[in-house]
């Protein structure tokens, strides 16, 4: 048992034991606990290095390809990124210029919709294979490494985003003090979480997809993300409990696991062009249907993601 990474207590309680419901990479149970101390939950105990990678199925990022289905994911996911694009270029107006890192790029289309609004930007990814994806289709620099090891300068950076990065860590304080070391005097980071505070979690519990057992190491209250960057030397600014690309997709996954269009590709399922199409208007209509609630759940700050500005102190 590791000491909790908010307030050092090495006292745990199990709270339920769950499954990889998602990309079903293995049977396996694990317990989620809640801090003695806090109340941090987390998986305990944590898999090791070596275990996390079987987890962590080839393409676990998104990629087009070549298909009509795959194109039409692509133009929903340049729409429903429009609020964390905006988010993050009131931001970068903020700061003195520079370059955005995006740490945990994916296959760039993010840093793709800024690069294209004229911001400098870089990727970060542990996949060559996403690295390479952004490079050519977003036309994003991209480098292959971790937050902790990459070759970046110090005080270099106007911005640093982490989106659905911090729950995969086994100790995020690393990658936040070394983002306070990248960044400018009056740089920003931006990040964001799954809401463990939120009401699709109480809704769900073990099955709520901000869980992503046995990925998600931790599961992060609002009070919680807060805390720990905090403790890394920043100063919150701002706070957004509403996500469209992620909320009510999400209460959608907690649904209907097996219409995650991500999912099915990751998994490799073999379906017919016809079929992944009406899978995937199947999965937009309940998204559809997803809104209103997560729309209330936000504007009673209890989101299934939350988003936050920090400053260096």
């Amino acid at each position: 048992m590791t000491a909790c990474v908010l307030c050092g207590s090495d006292r745990l309680a199990p709270l339920y034991r769950a499954s990889d419901r998602l990309y079903r990479t293995t049977r396996k149970e694990f317990t989620v606990a809640r801090c003695g101390g806090c109340g941090l939950m987390r998986l305990d105990p944590q898999p090791s290095s070596e275990e996390l990678r079987q987890y962590y199925p080839p393409g676990y990022w998104f990629d087009p390809g070549g298909e009509i289905p795959g194109r039409l994911e692509e133009a929903y996911r340049r729409l429903v990124l429009g609020d964390h694009v905006r988010f993050v270029e009131s931001a970068l107006r903020r700061a003195e210029p520079g370059p955005l890192l995006d740490v945990g790029c994916g296959g760039g289309l993010f840093l793709g919709l800024l690069r294209k609004r004229g911001f400098e930007v870089v990727g970060l990814d542990v996949s060559w294979e996403a690295a390479r994806v952004a490079w050519q289709r977003q036309h994003a620099p991209a480098v292959c490494g971790t937050l902790d090891r990459a070759p970046l300068r110090a005080g270099s950076f106007a911005c640093v985003t982490m989106f659905h990065v911090l729950e995969h860590l086994p100790d995020p304080r690393t990658f936040l003090i070394t983002a306070a070391r990248l960044l400018q005097p009056s740089g920003r980071l931006v990040l964001q979480v799954p809401n463990a505070a939120s009401w699709q979690s109480r809704l769900f519990g073990a099955a709520w997809n901000g869980v992503d057992v046995p990925r998600h190491l931790y599961d992060f209250r609002d009070c919680d993300l807060e805390k720990l960057v905090e403790g890394c030397g920043f100063a919150i600014v701002r706070r957004k409990y509403f996500s469209l690309r992620d909320n009510p997709a999400g209460l959608a996954s907690s649904l209907a696991p097996a219409l995650d269009p991500m999912a099915r590709r990751v998994r490799k399922l073999e379906e017919s062009s016809a079929t992944r199409l009406t899978k995937d208007l199947l999965y937009l209509a309940l998204v559809c249907a997803a809104l209103p609630f997560a729309l209330a759940e936000a504007a009673g700050r209890a989101g299934s993601t939350v988003m936050i500005e920090a400053v260096k102190r």
